[in-house]
């Protein structure tokens, strides 16, 4: 668990108690969820539908110019697709044929929004009172109301509002505290145990060590140690209540989340299924993600199919459409002057779910990409998706693995993108800064709308 808090500090994701991610084995927590996997014959499930006549077989090889590409075994039901970036095929497999590329579902999730919101878009948790402030007692008689969707709103930010309230004079509310039904606090789906677990920690006295921990390194991470004069607390008179907010409220102050694009790096390095959900709910669920991919990277319904936004379940891709939303993904990117490595974990570099794959001297830094794990759905599923830099050039690349060992896919995978790159004159590390996530997701501010003003 120390090391889980070294990189928790910041960010409040310790407290969720899943095990397990979707990428498989023991991980941090709780960026990486629980895996709901399904169960069944799924050679004949409806829901697997073909988009060739073509049917992958056990141990099949590849189609590649290159001989020693193409005379590799290929594990399990395998659909392959490698480009460069102006189009040539290096390697195919299988690639007009549908496979469930598990928790690659999140790189259209995280176009989607991308493309509907933009990158500095940030996630607004508004604070109100329909009460009255007497600051020669720290008093606000009446009631605090929180309305916000926030899906990374943990406990730094909890004892961050506790703190501006401070600012405003207010250490004890008489009233209640109200949120909506979009509030979540530390992944937690029911809203009101979301307000309980927030009133608690505004309250110094009732606040967890954990949670005083997560606070310190915000500050640390923020570099607001200066800023922090005393121990933010707020105490409630009453308990808490899950409502709409009414209209007649007045509107103290405005959290606002570190912006989208590094809320998606978090996502996409951890696998978060909780926040991929959210995310995707932002542009209305797994159908309308599947639909801005449909529109803009010009592939047919029957080519991506979603029923997630996070890649759970029974999901259907071919990887030659995946491999048209990475270059739509790609080209948004670069509009907005980003490039993958700033919404996905590199390889050997980023904390994550591709922390320990291409690690080498020889290899770190050269892939970054999006990993995707079932344990159990469609027999056992891996992909790997994204972009692999050589020496000759960059290449755009999909994997999707069905029906087998994940452990056996993974080595499968490895070894198969470092066998690409030699043939390209070996492995280069991209040009990347890295910066801790913690860090990242220090980013957020508080405005006030009285005065105009911004608290970074």
């Amino acid at each position: 668990m120390a090391a889980v808090l070294t990189f928790l500090g910041s960010t409040s994701l310790f407290a969720q108690s899943s095990p397990q991610s979707t990428e498989g084995g023991p991980a941090p927590k709780p960026l990486l969820q629980d895996i709901k996997v399904y169960h069944g014959d799924n050679s004949s499930d409806p829901l697997v539908k073909k988009t060739s006549s073509v049917t992958p077989v056990v141990a099949n090889r590849a189609n590649s110019p290159y001989p020693v590409l193409s005379d590799v075994d290929i594990p399990g039901y395998s659909g392959i697709l490698v480009q460069t970036l102006d189009g040539k095929t290096v390697v195919e497999n299988y690639s007009a044929a549908a496979f469930n590329p598990a928790s690659n579902v999140k790189l259209a999730t995280a176009y989607a929004v991308l493309k509907t919101f933009g990158p500095d878009y940030r996630f607004l948790t508004n604070v109100y009172t329909d009460g009255t402030v007497d600051r020669s007692t720290g008093t606000l008689t009446g009631n605090v109301y929180v309305s916000g969707r926030d899906p990374i709103f943990g406990y730094e930010h909890a004892v961050r509002l506790a703190s501006e309230l401070n600012r405003l004079g207010i250490t004890n509310v008489t009233g209640n505290l109200i949120v909506t039904d979009t509030f979540s606090l530390n992944y937690n789906g029911s809203a009101l145990r979301s307000g309980q677990m927030l009133a608690a920690t505004m309250d110094a006295s009732k606040r967890s060590a954990g949670a005083t921990k997560i606070w310190l390194n915000f500050l640390s991470n923020s570099g607001k140690f200066s800023q922090m004069a005393g121990i933010p607390t707020v105490t409630f008179g009453g308990p808490v209540f899950m409502q709409p907010i009414p209209s007649n409220l007045r509107l103290l102050f405005t959290h606002e989340s570190a912006p989208l694009r590094e809320i998606i790096k978090a996502t996409l390095c951890y696998s978060n299924n909780f926040m991929a959900e959210r995310l995707g709910d932002m542009v209305g669920g797994p159908d309308a993600v599947a639909r801005i991919v449909q529109l803009n990277a010009g592939v047919q319904p029957s080519e991506f199919s979603l029923q997630t936004s996070s890649g759970l379940g029974i999901n259907r891709v071919t990887p030659s459409s995946m491999m048209k939303l990475l270059r739509s993904l790609r080209a948004e990117l670069a509009r907005n002057k980003m490039t993958f490595a700033d919404i996905m974990p590199v390889a050997g570099i980023d904390k994550g779910t591709l922390e320990s794959r291409f690690d080498s001297d020889f290899s770190k830094g050269s892939v970054v990409g999006k990993t995707g794990t079932l344990g159990q759905t469609d027999g056992g599923v891996s992909s790997l998706a994204g972009e692999i830099s050589t020496r000759n050039g960059k290449l755009l690349f999909v994997v999707f693995n069905m029906h087998g060992s994940v452990s056996r896919f993974r080595a499968f995978q490895n070894n198969y993108i470092s066998l690409i790159q030699g043939q390209f004159g070996g492995p280069a590390q991209m040009t990347y800064n890295p910066v801790s996530l913690d860090v990242r997701l220090a980013r957020s501010r508080v405005t006030f709308p009285e005065v105009q003003t911004a608290s970074n």
